[in-house]
């Protein structure tokens, strides 16, 4: 990937970004943290393939952003093996000061091509990264855990893999607290290597999991999260809030599924939600989505938030997170939502 000076036109974008406001909102070079308790750093940002390397836009548009994100402190990329049928994760990357992921488990359409046995996480690593052009990955998801196959099997074949040095790390991406527990206890038990991480959807209407089981299994065992979808699938920035429009990724063939979620009484109930949180950021001289990722990011445990971008102006947005999220902020959005999980503390008590 080439990496080039910020053009005229991005100098531009960031300096009417800083001109929104110079006390709540700026534009920044983001911090980072360690991914749970390993040692590896990450941007508290990264960008999700999801979208950005999917068929929504070009493979120039995806190095386009890739390069102002990286200019602007990210240096998590987040990859996998089944992102717009192989192509996210095609792009040539150097690797220098980049964490690149991958993800395993929908391969292909044989029966063997999918799932977590030890032969499709050992061929499907080494086909991403021949797709990569890399040499080894930085960490390895599990993407989805697969009843199919034992758990040893899994840990084992993760722990092949780095030791054979096409990954750096392993985590997980959808798993339950039990089954990542499980794994924990596997690799102690045969002295083989745990998870460090765990990918899990986290905003506003999505909760529990990132706020009360994980922060519990960092402190255990270690293992931080890295979350996605910060905006809903775009339903916190209020497209959604007159209906779909035809450009969305919810008239999207494929995303029907969004769409009915739209359309049905809770999403109205969440978007009549969204407009308050609008008002809310209205007052702090920010975005919603700034503030939405500001909000996933004051979790504990969270090591990064993945984006999902498709354009410039949305990348050069979500940078400019809000520098302060202050308790009182987050008391009035807890009120404003409703839906604060309780912890095991908290129930007990």
């Amino acid at each position: 990937m080439r990496i080039s000076p910020l053009t005229a036109s991005q100098q531009l974008s960031i300096f009417f970004l800083l001109s929104l406001s110079l006390t709540a909102c700026v534009f920044i070079l983001l911090f980072h943290r360690n991914l749970g308790k390993s040692g590896l750093r990450v941007s508290c940002l990264g960008l999700g393939t999801w979208v950005t390397f999917g068929s929504q836009i070009s493979d120039e548009m995806a190095e386009n952003l890739m390069t102002i994100a990286y200019e602007n402190g990210v240096n998590l990329f987040d990859t996998a093996e089944v992102y717009a049928s192989g192509r996210s994760d095609r792009q040539q990357l150097k690797r220098s000061s980049f964490v690149i992921t991958t993800k395993i488990y929908w391969g292909g359409q044989a029966e063997t091509e999918r799932g977590l046995s030890r032969k499709h996480i050992i061929e499907g690593l080494r086909g991403s990264l021949s797709r990569l052009q890399l040499d080894y990955v930085d960490i390895v998801f599990a993407n989805r855990n697969d009843v199919n196959s034992p758990m040893e099997e899994i840990v084992r074949a993760m722990t092949f893999v780095i030791n054979q040095g096409m990954a750096m790390y392993w985590g997980t991406s959808r798993w339950s607290a039990m089954e990542i527990m499980e794994a924990y206890s596997v690799a102690r038990q045969f002295n083989l290597i745990p998870p460090v991480c765990e990918q899990a959807e986290y905003h506003y209407f999505q909760r529990d999991k990132v706020e009360v089981q994980l922060p519990e299994l960092y402190h255990k065992i270690g293992v931080g999260a890295m979350t996605w979808s910060p905006l809903a699938c775009g339903l916190i920035t209020g497209k959604y809030s007159d209906g779909v429009p035809e450009c969305s990724r919810a008239a999207m063939k494929g995303y029907q599924w969004l769409k009915e979620r739209v359309n049905s009484e809770e999403g109205r109930r969440q978007l009549a939600k969204i407009k308050e949180l609008h008002l809310l950021a209205d007052r702090l001289a920010c975005t919603a989505a700034q503030l939405a990722i500001a909000w996933c990011l004051r979790s504990e445990g969270v090591s990064s938030v993945l984006l999902g971008v498709s354009n410039t102006d949305q990348l050069l947005e979500n940078l400019g997170i809000l520098s302060q999220m202050t308790p009182q902020t987050v008391a009035e959005i807890d009120a404003l939502l409703g839906n604060k999980p309780h912890s095991k503390k908290e129930s007990r008590a």
